[in-house]
């Protein structure tokens, strides 16, 4: 007799993990550990997407399938961002229900941050039109995700979303985790948009049934430092949870309106606390240019969370100054403006803006980084020339499909390379085995992506070597201005410390 199971969020409907049933064990009826309905084997499937059968072979290969592909993807996140923090994992419950909410600022990889760097098994409520892709929609369906049916998207029936959301209300019974962009669509805004009240209505709704004892709303934060380049920075950021309380239902089941419209406000002042939220793209810039001056100054590698920090508070100075100092904010960022023109007149990074420290250390600092150079020049040629035609063609992929949305830029990068890089692996591969035999063919799986490792570091050391060097040469050749172009930075600072105690005390 075979038993049709499913999966939904970590939860197995059927038996446990490790468990064969056979005929004689199997009861007529079987409760779906995931819904709580009892119903006949042959109707079980019925209750979620996936019919797995025998129940645990599908088991294992679901958690094997989802396993290796965010094993790839949490791969993939390593290599295209140079530097990933995650902060905040003490408001991150091991066993409670959560509902995580994250802002939506960068496609599909937003995502890809929850369920990679976050330290439990979340599932995520995923545009419909996603299961239908080719590819896309079947590593949708190994994430465990649950369709959401959008008025933009055309053809869509939107009642079908009280289906997913009792889904959803049955996973988080289970002491399940899912996540949700509140906002609804990816965007290239500067701050957050104005959320949907998805998540208020799936959590009062969870804990006022009864269903959900114990829920929390963990807000997410994602903050990129530039998230359309290559080896950029990224932060994933976890805020302060949110309680949820039971209300009384209306008499369809439904939450109120009014205490959905409290708690999506108490959602979206979690989120804004956990991101950059700008009102302007202007401002923005203005923001991020004082924090770089601001910061470069300090010798201590700043976290990517006080960068963050920091400009959270410049964004709240700016908003005061614009309102009530206008002609000073206007002179900081001239002054700024031509610091910064200078700068590049030098052609001097702010952050190699230093003086050195001595000759010997100077001299010792070229030797080390010479002798890594001639060590990483081989490998790193040939990983350039193997891997430079797919690395064009992602670029090449990026800019023609994005449609000026740089939203979805990083999405098409990875993606193309997730798929072109391997590509080239497996042509070399196998070319190398039709001249060389298989020794050649596994030797060159093994040699070729580690080349391309290397060349990426190769040429960030070399960039930063570049850097500094010019920095020097600027300082040897004209120490005079580059001496005044040290004290104006320490002014600009001062200027900016003056302005924000100045906000402090009129917001007081």
């Amino acid at each position: 007799m075979e038993l049709n199971t499913t999966l939904t969020g970590s939860v197995k409907v059927g038996s446990l993990p490790g468990d064969v049933p056979t005929s004689r064990d199997l009861p007529p009826a079987i409760k779906c550990h995931a819904c709580g309905v009892t119903k006949h084997l042959g109707r079980l499937t019925e209750c979620h997407p996936y019919r797995i059968n025998p129940p645990t072979l599908g088991y294992h290969l679901i958690r094997m399938v989802r396993t290796l592909i965010t094993t790839l993807l949490r791969f993939a996140l390593r290599i295209y961002f140079k530097r990933i923090e995650v902060a905040g994992l003490e408001h991150v419950p091991i066993k409670t229900a959560v509902i995580f909410v994250l802002n939506h600022p960068n496609a599909l990889v937003d995502p890809v941050f929850l369920l990679c760097l976050t330290p439990r098994r979340v599932s995520f409520l995923a545009k419909a039109p996603l299961f239908r892709m080719p590819v896309l929609g079947s590593l949708v369906r190994a994430m465990d995700s649950l369709p959401v049916y959008r008025r933009q998207d055309e053809g869509e029936d939107t009642t079908k979303n009280e289906e997913t959301f009792a889904a959803a209300r049955k996973l988080l019974a289970g002491g399940g985790t899912i996540g949700i962009c509140p906002e609804g669509v990816s965007h290239n805004a500067p701050g957050l948009r104005p959320i949907k009240t998805g998540a208020a209505r799936i959590a009062l709704a969870s804990v006022s049934t009864g269903e959900v004892p114990n829920l929390l709303i963990v807000p997410a934060g994602l903050y990129y430092t530039s998230k359309t380049h290559f080896r950029s920075s990224a932060l994933l950021y976890f805020g302060k949870p949110i309680a949820v309380k039971p209300v009384v239902l209306q008499p369809d089941g439904s939450p109120p309106r009014d205490a959905v419209r409290e708690l999506s406000s108490q959602i979206e002042r979690a989120l804004r606390d956990v991101i950059l939220d700008a009102q302007h793209e202007e401002a923005l810039h203005t923001i991020a240019r004082a924090e770089r001056i601001f910061s470069a100054e300090t010798p201590e590698d700043e976290s990517l969370a006080e960068e963050l920090e920091l400009q959270q508070r410049f964004v709240k100075a700016y908003t005061v100054l614009q309102e009530q100092a206008p002609e000073r904010l206007y002179r900081l960022e001239v002054r700024m403006s031509r610091f910064e023109e200078e700068l590049k007149q030098a052609g001097v990074d702010p952050d190699d803006l230093s003086p050195p420290t001595s000759t010997i250390a100077v001299f010792r600092q070229v030797f080390k980084r010479s002798v890594i150079f001639l060590l990483m020049l081989a490998p790193a040629i040939v990983g350039t020339i193997v891997h430079y035609p797919a690395y064009r063609l992602g670029g090449y992929l990026a800019t023609k499909f994005s449609e000026d949305s740089e939203d979805v830029v990083s999405t098409i990068k990875i993606i193309s390379a997730m798929l072109l890089f391997p590509l080239t692996w497996s042509i070399i591969a196998a070319v190398s085995y039709s001249l060389l035999g298989w020794w050649a063919a596994l030797l060159s799986l093994l040699v070729i992506p580690l080349c391309g490792y290397v060349a990426i570091l190769f040429f960030e050391e070399f960039d930063q070597s570049l850097g500094g060097l010019r920095a020097l040469a600027f300082f040897l050749v004209r120490r005079r201005f580059f001496v005044r172009l040290l004290a104006e930075r320490k002014a600009i600072k001062s200027e900016i410390i003056s302005l924000g105690k100045e906000t402090v005390a009129a917001a007081e």
